[in-house]
């Protein structure tokens, strides 16, 4: 077996024993930043979870070609100190990945800390199919999302207060009264809605009292620290301590409200109407769904952006 300058491997042309064996070889040879590309007539996905299993996260495994003839994947070495990144570390720098996350049910905001091997272990999801997919989106046209991560804290705050604190308490006041009277209507045919109004009540009372405290409490701070960084004002000890104090305490309750509404979705089997379904049923099914894609936005804004960033610029001004 000859070695080119793209560092390809056949391995069709070596014994099914030698198959596994020769690859680690070649891959054990790789410095950090390089890539060795195999070449084989079926999907090695098995080698992807073995090379896993004996090596560890070192490597990034990505399709140049699926079949139906050739299957062509490219393992590239990691280079030390490059970690995984999180979920909502990936959604933060291209929002475009967060569609797939949603297609399969990976948490991006609540659960934005998790990586993507991570995640996709603790659901039992094929985690070679959904990096590919997010691989794929790298080759998508550019849709001109908005430049949160490049905005001042300041104005990120005041677009989150503006634009999704707005939505909730526009909506959920509505969404709060439909769940109360479809279940008030429905619920002795379908007992599902008893819940449905009873975690709706829950996301209404812990997010209206949550809007309250990062208007009042976290976002001036928040705006304090963009002032001291620009030498306009200087930053006045807070009494909660640390930013990360009431930073832990709003990524909380976004786990409760994360939680309420997944489960609302569950047993909803994905806000399926019944046969039976009047017209308030099928609004609330909508509102519910509306509120809960605004919502995985909204805190993704919080814990990925805003939080990280307030914890990391009052670091830079104490020190």
């Amino acid at each position: 077996m000859t070695t080119t300058t793209e560092n390809i491997l056949n391995v069709t042309l070596l014994e099914p024993k030698q198959k596994h064996p020769t690859i680690f070889v070649r891959f054990d040879e790789l410095i950090e930043g390089e890539s060795l590309t195999i070449h084989n007539d079926h999907d090695p996905k098995p080698l992807y979870y073995q090379l896993l299993g004996e090596r560890g996260n070192i490597f990034v495994w990505e399709y140049l070609e699926e079949g139906p003839e050739w299957w062509k994947v490219k393992i590239s070495k990691r280079i030390t100190g490059e970690n995984d990144e999180t979920l909502g570390q990936i959604a933060a720098k291209d929002l475009r990945k967060a569609q797939v996350f949603k297609k399969y049910g990976l948490d991006f905001c609540c659960g934005g800390k998790k990586t993507v091997k991570e995640a996709c272990a603790e659901k039992g999801l094929d985690v070679t199919k959904v990096e590919q997919e997010l691989q794929q989106t790298d080759r998508l046209p550019s849709s001109r999302p908005l430049p949160y991560t490049d905005w001042s804290l300041d104005f990120l705050a005041d677009y989150i207060v503006n634009t999704h604190h707005s939505y909730v308490r526009k909506n959920l006041p509505d969404i709060k009264a439909y769940a109360e009277k479809v279940m008030r209507v429905h619920g002795s045919r379908h007992p599902e809605l008893l819940r449905v109004n009873q975690l709706v009540l829950e996301v209404y009372n812990e997010l209206m009292a949550h809007l309250v405290k990062e208007e009042q409490v976290l976002f001036p701070y928040v705006k304090e620290l963009v002032a001291a960084q620009g030498g306009g004002a200087t930053k006045h000890a807070a009494h909660f301590g640390t930013v990360q104090n009431p930073i832990n305490m709003m990524e909380m309750e976004h786990e409760v409200v994360g939680k309420n509404i997944a489960e609302i979705r569950e047993i909803t089997n994905n806000f399926t109407l019944p046969d039976d379904a009047c017209t308030s049923y099928s609004l609330l099914y909508r509102m519910l769904d509306e509120f809960e894609e605004d919502l995985h936005l909204h805190i993704h804004l919080e814990n990925n952006i805003l939080f990280p960033q307030a914890i990391q610029l009052e670091k830079q001004i104490n020190n």
